[in-house]
């Protein structure tokens, strides 16, 4: 018998599993531009994990476009990201979807920031 394998989790940030609809963006191997509707299964302030039909190699730069109401500016609503820049750094094939992980660019929650969360109440 072989020994068991215990999981280490290496990311730094808690993975949220919200699925949410994401146009992602980006240039295929021969450099044509596609626009691609995928699924984010799971998001983290790092990255996410997203379900999509479009197979690309690894380390393609994508942008991400999450879809919303356009909502005027308010100093009195938090700010919120609709356009994420990252890079393609995992790929796997579950069922007839192409299962990516990416990262983003920058993170969602910026280091040492000084930045309170916002609520709403």
């Amino acid at each position: 018998m072989s020994p068991r394998r215990t999981f280490v989790e290496r990311r730094k940030n808690e993975r949220v599993p919200l699925a949410v609809p994401v146009f992602v963006r980006g240039k295929d191997s021969q450099g044509k531009e596609f626009l691609e509707f995928a699924t984010a299964l799971n998001i983290s302030a790092a990255g996410a994990l997203l379900a999509t039909h479009r197979l690309l190699p690894l380390h393609t730069t994508v942008v991400l476009e999450v879809p919303s109401a356009p909502l005027p500016r308010s100093r009195k609503l938090p700010r919120a990201v609709r356009r994420l820049k990252a890079r393609l750094l995992r790929v796997s094939v579950v069922d007839a979807y192409q299962v990516w992980g990416v990262r983003f660019s920058s993170s969602l929650i910026p280091k040492h920031s000084g930045r309170k969360v916002h609520s709403l109440r």
